[in-house]
Formats: C-alpha cells, sequence, structure tokens
C-alpha cells in the first residue's frame, strides 16, 4: 500500500522480472535475475510470474478461452495440454461456461476473472496483482479479492497485491506501506 507516486506499481514491476532495477541484486529462488538477458528473464517470467493488471489487457478479437491460452503458447504442451490447462484456470475463476465469449461479451468483473486465469495457466508460483480491482464495482472487486485470496490460501501461491484501497488490503495476510520509494512497514 501507499499514495499514488510511492513506487508500488514499479516494486511490483520489478518483482515480476517486467523492470529491471537500476542498481542492486534481485534473488529470486537462488537466481540473480539482474544477471539474465531479455530472453532468459522472459523464460523465468513465463514460468514463475502470473501477472494481473488494473486494465485486464485481454486481447479483444480473442475469446476468454484464447486469451487464458496466450501464455502457454509459448510453452512445449501440445493442443490437449494447453486446452486442459485453460479450462481449468477458467473453471477456477467460475467462468468456463464463458471460453467463447470476447471480452466485449463479459462484465468488467469477468474480464478480470478471465486475466487471472490468464495469470495463473501456467501455474506460477507468484501471482502479482496491481491495482486488480481498480476498474470494478464493488461486488466485483470482492469476487476479485476473494479469488486472490483463495489462491494464496487452498493452492498455495504467493500473491504480491499493489492497492491503495484499504478493503481491498484488508484481503491480504500482511500489509507493507510504500513512501517515497521507501518500505515503512
Amino acid at each position: 500500500m501507499g499514495p499514488s507516486g510511492s513506487g508500488k506499481s514499479t516494486l511490483l514491476h520489478i518483482i515480476a522480472g517486467i523492470d529491471r532495477p537500476t542498481n542492486g541484486q534481485y534473488v529470486v529462488q537462488g537466481i540473480d535475475l539482474t544477471r539474465l538477458n531479455e530472453s532468459e528473464l522472459a523464460g523465468w517470467r513465463n514460468q514463475n510470474i502470473g501477472f494481473v493488471f488494473q486494465t485486464f489487457n485481454l486481447i479483444p478479437v480473442l475469446t476468454a478461452f484464447e486469451n487464458v491460452e496466450l501464455p502457454l503458447l509459448l510453452t512445449r504442451l501440445s493442443g490437449r495440454e494447453r486446452r486442459r490447462q485453460v479450462l481449468t484456470a477458467l473453471e477456477l475463476v467460475g467462468l468456463a461456461d464463458r471460453a467463447r465469449h470476447l471480452p466485449k461479451q463479459l462484465s468488467g468483473g469477468q474480464e478480470q476473472r478471465v486475466a487471472i486465469a490468464r495469470a495463473l495457466v501456467t501455474d506460477p508460483s507468484l501471482v502479482v496483482a496491481d491495482e486488480p480491482t481498480g476498474n470494478l464495482d464493488s461486488q466485483s472487486a470482492q469476487d476479485v479479492l476473494s479469488i486472490l485470496q483463495a489462491l494464496s490460501r487452498s493452492a498455495a501461491k504467493t500473491v504480491i497485491m499493489v492497492t491503495h484501497d484499504p478493503k481491498a488490503a484488508a484481503f491480504g495476510s500482511r500489509s507493507i506501506h510504500l513512501e517515497k520509494g521507501e518500505l515503512t512497514g
């Protein structure tokens, strides 16, 4: 948590391997990510990170199924294995019945749940969420936060969420504050 401009999203992007720190080291599972080239870093991200964006980032001409399948196209899985994993991820977020729908045919909350399914489809150890409820009504926000909380508690996933909303933060097991780029507690 922290005010706008405090560095929350920047820190989250560094944790996810999207951005690189300007100095220092970033070591995860014994791997110094600052030493990886772009291709190695992309491979590490695809295997270890599920990213949930505030703006969903779904491709409008692809169905929910196809949007969730995208990260798996970078793997060596067969079409049958990809299909199984996509349907499992959509089922986990309660949208298996909407697999053939385009984003414009879904509500905002459903779009965010598709984005969560996409983040989970590769079975990452870490799910990072950048203001995942920022564009949602209160009920959809509750649904999304409940899914993220269940992932942490039941599926043994580490979930790191950036938010400025105390109600959203209350779903977490730990809250860390960032002020002007400094962790304050």
